[in-house]
């Protein structure tokens, strides 16, 4: 089906000469593309007299900016008349050419070359229609506000023109668009009436190739085709890659999708998608790679203060996330109407959006020698790495160029370039797609091998939970080697993941030597890695070996699940003579004590030298020194003070935390439980506080003491949360599902065969609720506890 003939829309110049369209005769078509240009000669003259009279008062009104009494900001200005001049440039440049050729005009003229031109810099259009509805706005705002140049607006006098009486600014702008859209239709007129063998036809046709793309991407009709974009010397713009950032705008995260092409890096927004339009990008910035650099342009510049989301909101996230998650698969079982699970899906990208955008914050910094700095948001110092690599071998061999209309042609073009189509939601994902691991990996780090001079050097741990990766432990440093030998043991918690990556540092004690970026640690990556989790090699329970490569160098891994179900287990001990897997009762009864000395011992070691270390309680200790200390606590070991005092701390807070995990019945205990969990649920504030308190006090003697002497000393660790970066509520992660997790004969958990509990479900259900029962008790200032508790307790010398 033809296109409409421009002819038939209001205002076109071209309109007389419907009439006469279809003959087969030869030379009467040729004559007919001479009235076609004559028309779009026409039309041209009219359109360069609105961008004149659009152009008569911007000098004016750009003078008078600078002046003490400015009619409007230079700002103002410049969203107002935006691409306006350039415009102008470029029907001026097409009509001087085209004129003296219809006015000398034969059978064989040309006029292809011309047009072909005009089609390359439609690219001007798309700018000016997308900054189009602010400009309308702005004009409006200004002539409400400004007299004057409400008045300079309103009387606006296009040359020649029987319309230019009512000519006004907003007429004009709001012509200019619909103008460029009549004049590409008439190409069509026009290369219909072009034999095939005249020179002009393949001029033509490619011009009228790329104005149909340029205006289906304005009416949002097609989706733009795939394309690699053509850059100087013949070569091609290809995407490397692509994936979705959070960057950082005047202390706000937005969502963006960035694209490192061969040779720019570009900054993209998605624009919002209305009705059954097809999806479209904006493209907020971009930097040549040949002028992007990751140093700061000043040591003394500013870099922004990032914003930093509270844990006890990001926490709040993921009961959501796992909530609506579990009323989901609850709808699916129960066969429920698709509008209900729809509406639940809506909810659960909202908040899992949100999550995504709020957890972030390494910052990833990126420069234009020319101009500004941008900052990104990421969770992963993999992630940060692997960008930087992938630009710097890039800008080896990189050249740039880039017209108007190309970058506009490559926005568009993002749509279907891109690789990474989702932000990783869990909507977006296949239903038989693996939700991932729950439960404990158990990593050990044995070696190195592959390093060209010695340096010292150390591991990291990252894995992937909800959508995005975080680190989760770090060997200690291995000094002046080419083959460390780290051989440690970290156990990590999984929520959901499915791959664990691995970084090798070297560290750099003389901070000089290196330049810092971006405000970051100077240690220097100088391997990353990664394996995939693979539910069904996992299952076995056994561990495996695994050797990760990466730039020349090996790292030695073994790793070994265990699936929450079973790890959340308490067993207790068979034997009664030690201390791990014994009831808290029998131990203070043995060693005639109120608190086991077990406690008492770690909790002195960590205040005498690790209440100023980094994540004390959160970073995972190495599992053999764990071990070592738990074997020689449990036999009595004389020496076990010495043993700690030349050990990581960060093993003596894993020893703690592995001591109250094997209790075989939790600190709250069994019978406890169950109340300490409705009562944090109460609304009432005084309630809440009678029902917590009373049930506090009804715990056994030893484990109430127990616990208000760990109590006081996590509420010592969090005084130092500006060094140690552990605030209550993550002191209270770590340690509530610790000291109220009931034993599995006991758990609450409501046992329905049509209803199986899955791992996600005992994360929502009781998990978050065993935070909020120990951040209760640490955000309360005192305790007050009876007269006989009272006594008990502070006027004990076995303490």
């Amino acid at each position: 089906q033809e296109e409409q003939p421009c002819g038939a829309r209001a205002g076109c110049a071209c309109g007389v000469l419907m009439h006469t369209w279809g003959s087969p005769d030869l030379e009467k078509g040729l004559e007919m593309r001479k009235w076609v240009l004559s028309g779009i000669l026409a039309s041209e003259e009219t359109y360069l007299s609105h961008l004149e009279a659009l152009l008569l008062p911007m000098k004016p009104l750009k003078a008078a900016a600078t002046t003490s009494q400015p009619v409007l900001t230079s700002q103002q200005i410049e969203t107002i008349f935006f691409k306006v001049p350039e415009l102008y440039e470029i029907h001026k440049e097409f009509y001087d050419g085209l004129l003296p050729r219809v006015q000398q005009w034969s059978h064989q003229q040309r006029v292809g070359d011309l047009f072909q031109k005009l089609a390359s810099q439609l690219g001007v259009y798309r700018a000016f229609v997308d900054n189009y509805e602010v400009a309308m706005e702005t004009a409006e705002k200004c002539c409400q506000a400004n007299a004057q140049f409400a008045e300079i607006s309103e009387n606006l006098k296009a040359r020649s023109t029987k319309e230019s009486k009512d000519q006004t600014m907003k007429n004009s702008l709001e012509m200019l668009p619909v103008t460029v859209v009549c004049l590409c239709s008439c190409w069509q007129d026009l290369l219909k009436h072009t034999p095939v063998s005249h020179p002009d036809h393949p001029l033509l046709q490619d011009a009228l190739r790329i104005s149909q793309n340029f205006l289906s991407s304005i009416n949002e009709e097609i989706t733009p085709r795939r394309q690699s974009m053509t850059v100087k010397k013949g070569e091609h713009r290809q995407l490397l890659k692509d994936s979705f950032m959070v960057e950082l705008v005047e202390g706000a995260r937005k969502l963006r999708h960035v694209f490192l092409f061969t040779d720019l890096f570009l900054c993209a927004k998605l624009k919002k998608q209305i009705g059954g339009k097809s999806q479209q990008y904006d493209c907020k910035w971009y930097i040549p790679l040949t002028d992007l650099s990751f140093q700061m342009v000043d040591e003394s510049e500013a870099v922004p203060n990032i914003p930093l989301v509270p844990d006890e909101e990001l926490d709040a996230m993921k009961i959501k996330i796992s909530q609506i998650k579990n009323d989901i698969q609850r709808e699916k079982r129960a066969n429920k109407g698709s509008k209900v699970i729809e509406r639940l899906k809506k909810k659960l990208s909202e908040q899992e959006s949100l999550l995504l955008l709020m957890s972030p914050n390494m910052a990833f910094r990126v420069h234009n020698r020319n101009g500004k700095s941008y900052t990104f948001l990421i969770s992963s110092d993999y992630e940060r790495a692997e960008w930087r690599e992938n630009i710097r071998e890039q800008q080896k061999k990189c050249d740039f160029s880039l017209t108007s209309v190309e970058l506009q042609m490559l926005t568009n073009s993002c749509v279907k370039l891109q690789t990474v189509h989702n932000i990783p939601l869990t909507i977006n994902k296949e239903d038989d797609e693996s939700p991932g691991l729950y439960g404990f990996l158990n990593v050990i780090v044995h070696s190195a091998t592959g390093f060209k001079q010695s340096s010292n050097l150390y591991c990291t741990l990252e894995v992937d939970s909800f959508g995005y990766f975080v680190n989760k432990a770090k060997t200690r440093v291995y000094r002046d080697t080419t083959e460390p030998n780290w051989n440690e043991e970290f156990e990590i918690e999984l929520e959901g993941s499915q791959t664990l990556r691995i970084l090798c540092y070297e560290k750099c004690y003389n901070k000089t030597k290196l330049t810092k970026e971006d405000g970051e640690s100077t240690d220097r990556i100088m391997g990353k890695g990664q394996i995939q989790l693979d539910p069904q090699a996992l299952q076995d329970k056994d561990w495996q070996r695994t050797v990760i490569s990466m730039n020349g160098v090996e790292v030695k891994l073994s790793v070994k699940f265990t699936s929450r179900e079973f790890s959340l287990k308490r067993m207790p001990s068979r034997k009664q003579t030690g201390v791990f897997g014994v009831k808290i009762a029998i131990v203070t009864k043995r060693e005639r004590s109120k608190v086991p000395y077990i406690v008492r011992q770690c909790v002195e070691e960590i205040e005498r030298r690790g209440m100023e270390e980094v994540g004390i309680y959160r970073v995972s200790g190495v599992a053999t020194d764990i071990q070592a200390l738990k074997a020689a606590f449990d036999v009595n070991n004389k020496d076990v003070s010495v043993m700690m005092s030349e050990m990581d701390v960060n093993a003596i807070a894993g020893t703690l935390k592995l001591y109250f995990r094997e209790l075989p019945e939790p600190l709250f205990t069994d019978e406890l439980y169950p109340n300490f969990a409705e009562g944090i649920a109460l609304s009432d504030p005084v309630a809440k506080e009678s029902c917590m308190l009373n049930l506090l006090l009804s715990l056994p003697e030893p484990n109430l003491v127990t616990f208000l002497f760990l109590l006081d000393h996590l509420k010592r660790v969090a005084e130092r949360e500006s060094v140690n970066k552990m605030s209550l509520h993550n002191l209270a992660t770590v340690f509530g599902p610790t000291l109220l997790r009931p034993s599995e004969k006991d758990s609450k958990i409501p046992a329905n065969p049509t209803r199986p509990i899955t791992m996600t479900d005992s994360w929502s259900l009781e998990v978050m609720s065993q935070v909020q029962v120990l951040l209760y008790f640490l955000q309360l200032e005192t305790i007050p506890t009876p007269d006989s508790k009272r006594q008990s307790i502070l006027f004990s010398t076995e303490v």
